[in-house]
């Protein structure tokens, strides 16, 4: 396996590998970025989709189908944090999404493969930029480009998911080594990859835990998250969303996922790596759906992962202390990120939640019971070091 074959590398992991502020989409565009320019504005006036309906509609599908990918991606950005300003951003969801919205959404969505919403991958993964180019991906260098109110909670949220996303890449390059060295047998070089693993982990926690830093607990759950909500699981919106102009949907509701960390490709990939299953239950389900709101090139990579690695019957058959140690330190490590995960999960959801009559606070941003489960997750990814 080889990350450049999934457009992926060991510097910037799963994150896009061009920089958002560098890519300059086609004249036809330029209502809908003056419009995403001004998102923050039109949001506060709290008659935002007075404005969102006077867009004019593009006809996206020759565009879509022939763009550079860099392109498309970048489009997907801007029009999915219009569709979500469309639905969140008054008082009360509306039941339909104007066709000047869905039609063009749809069509950028369909080329991607993708879900037309706002997904991980818009919202984090192709959503950034470095301040000064020669200088790395780090938290005292990059921006969020799009953004829906803005502000330091808003932009922190979405940054320190990237510099965790760009301290996986070793995770996953060294993964995709190890597929090879399991096969050929090579305990010392395996044994190597895996503590360097291991010393990543701990860089990646090193950002994780700096979230509560500028992204308050109460701001995220009243400022931010609102607008990265989906149309699933939602009391709000029923049984979901109308897309209007879309004949495929013959006018019934659609019930998309909203954007939420669980489409990160991560632990998902470290999972295939080390041959963790989840027994049944319905956050295993809600995972397995949200496979594909990745982008292709990642569930592909995971897919191979899963099916061409065997580095848990090599560790097991060569009996190398050493291999094991190093193997179960990565694992716990994978448990350690979830129980972390449950944390945050607790304060800045569940906690704030819990304060509003009529909220369930067990529930997610994907819609999903997510509390009780993402303990089951733990206690499972821990039972089954080697």
């Amino acid at each position: 396996m080889e990350l450049s074959d999934y457009g992926l590398s060991r510097e910037r992991g799963f994150l896009s590998d061009y920089e958002i502020d560098e890519i300059a989409l086609p004249q036809l565009f330029a209502p809908v970025l003056e419009t995403a320019a001004n998102l923050s504005a039109l949001l506060t006036t709290g008659r935002v989709r007075e404005f969102l309906e006077a867009l004019p509609e593009l006809d996206l599908a020759a565009w879509a189908a022939g763009a550079p990918e860099e392109e498309v991606r970048t489009a997907m950005v801007h029009m999915s944090f219009l569709v979500q300003a469309y639905v969140w951003g008054e008082a009360t969801p509306p039941a339909h999404l104007p066709a000047n919205l869905s039609r063009p959404m749809c069509a950028i969505a369909d080329r991607l493969d993708q879900a037309p919403l706002l997904t991980y991958s818009a919202y984090v993964l192709d959503n950034w930029f470095r301040i000064d180019k020669s200088g790395p991906i780090t938290l005292d260098n990059i921006a969020m480009f799009q953004n829906f109110f803005g502000g330091a909670d808003e932009n922190w949220f979405v940054l320190v998911h990237v510099a965790i996303e760009a301290e996986a890449g070793v995770l996953i390059d060294n993964a995709a080594r190890l597929v090879a060295l399991a096969r050929q047998g090579d305990t010392a070089e395996a044994t190597r990859l895996l503590r360097e693993m291991d010393e990543a982990w701990e860089r990646v926690y090193a950002h994780f835990a700096r979230m509560p830093e500028r992204c308050d607990p109460y701001i995220y759950f009243h400022r931010v998250r609102p607008y990265i909500n989906g149309w699933a699981n939602n009391p709000a919106l029923g049984g979901g969303l109308i897309y209007k102009g879309m004949d495929r949907y013959e006018g019934k509701p659609q019930a998309f996922r909203g954007q939420t960390g669980s489409q990160s490709s991560i632990v998902p990939a470290m999972d295939a790596l080390f041959g963790v299953a989840h027994s049944d239950d319905p956050l295993r389900q809600f995972l397995d759906e949200l496979h594909s709101y990745r982008p292709v090139p990642h569930r592909r990579f995971i897919e191979d992962l899963a099916a061409q690695s065997t580095l848990r019957a090599f560790v097991t058959r060569s009996g190398d202390t050493e291999l094991k140690a190093a193997f179960n330190a990565c694992l716990e490590q994978s448990t350690r990120f979830r129980t972390r995960h449950l944390e945050y999960a607790a304060s800045y959801i569940a906690k704030q939640a819990g304060s509003i009559p009529g909220n369930d606070p067990d529930v997610g941003t994907g819609g999903t019971p997510f509390m009780r489960y993402l303990k089951k997750h733990r206690d499972e990814n821990r039972a089954q070091l080697v």
